[in-house]
């Protein structure tokens, strides 16, 4: 079946499914559709500045110091 059929599938069967199942498949593909939500290139570059920023306050752990953190936990 080609994806364009199952899209269909998909698609209708989500017209008739009964509330339960409808929030089921959502809840299955929720995490996905939060994955392809982007961020503008102005917020993009807002959070590298940002990044460089802490990094020159010496806001930072070494690899070194997180090893031990984790060790801890």
């Amino acid at each position: 079946m080609t994806i364009v059929a199952i899209r269909e599938k998909l698609s209708n069967y989500m017209k008739i499914a009964d509330d339960k199942k409808v929030k089921a498949m959502y809840a299955l593909l929720k995490e996905d559709i939060k994955l392809e939500e982007r961020i503008s290139i102005e917020q993009y570059n807002n959070e590298i500045a940002e990044a460089e920023a802490e990094y020159k306050r010496g806001e930072f752990i070494s690899h070194e110091e997180m090893i031990q953190k984790i060790k801890q936990w």
